[in-house]
């Protein structure tokens, strides 16, 4: 488990929606080789804190720190040229597209006005490989054809593509059976396991307890626990969900 500077820190983040406050003061931070557990009931704050390190809604007051460096997140392009990216639960793919060119959607490689077909499909599978993924057969298989897991697979090949540095991801086995939630979870381990910083938003505890090292608990608008996965338990992370317990946020 990683003690550096965290890649990602939030201090005092705050969110309005007219009259509404969304963000109180919130306190968030993630380290690189690490999963971070982002839970909370519906409406708890969750999506509009994701929004805000994605630049698609940015915060009104409070200082993020990308590196220990002060930032703006005003824009995604902002947010992506940090090497920030979210992969969001509809997984954003063309099923029309086979896995390489979904993987290389909008950055598509070109040798003299023509695609790079050969550069693009070595890189896909290169990718896949090294986050030793078995499931895929072949790289130019069409996406409309991929089970739920594989599609989550390739979203997240995708997004290690680019070389991110965090990767989000908003509940990646939502709808997922038993054997794909398994493969898609040891992808996110092996993801940290590589360096990344990774978010995982999640309704279900028990994929949380299975892969996050640290958990955070949004309770309408405020985080009201940062704790390490090995020092607390799903019976505590319910009631830090529900409002019934409570914890000074401070890891």
């Amino acid at each position: 488990m990683s003690t550096e500077t965290p890649v990602i820190e939030l201090k005092n983040v705050k969110k309005n929606f007219g009259p509404v406050e969304v963000l109180k003061d919130v306190n968030f931070s993630v380290r690189a080789g690490e999963v971070t557990a982002l839970v909370g009931d519906n409406g708890a704050g969750k999506s509009t804190l994701i929004k805000g390190l994605a630049g698609i809604q940015p915060y009104d007051q409070g200082t993020i720190l990308f590196e220990g460096n002060p930032v703006e997140l005003k824009s995604p392009r902002q947010s992506s040229d940090l090497g920030i990216d979210v992969v969001y639960q509809d997984l954003a793919l063309c099923d029309n597209l086979d896995i390489v060119h979904n993987m290389f959607l909008g950055r598509e490689k070109a040798h003299t006005g023509v695609l790079d077909e050969g550069a693009m499909e070595s890189k896909a599978a290169d990718t896949l490989t090294s986050l030793s993924v078995r499931t895929v057969k072949s790289v130019r298989q069409k996406v409309a054809r991929l089970s739920g897991g594989q599609r989550q697979t390739v979203a997240i090949a995708r997004a290690v593509l680019w070389n991110n540095k965090v990767v989000i991801l908003d509940e990646p086995t939502a709808a997922l059976g038993v054997a794909q939630t398994e493969q898609v979870l040891q992808l996110v381990r092996r993801l940290a396991d590589s360096g990344k910083a990774v978010i995982i938003i999640s309704h279900n505890l028990q994929d949380v307890f299975a892969v996050a090292d640290r958990i955070y608990v949004l309770y309408l608008g405020k985080m009201t626990a940062a704790v390490k996965k090995s020092e607390t338990s799903q019976a505590d992370v319910v009631g830090y969900i529900t409002g019934a317990k409570t914890q000074e946020v401070g890891v």
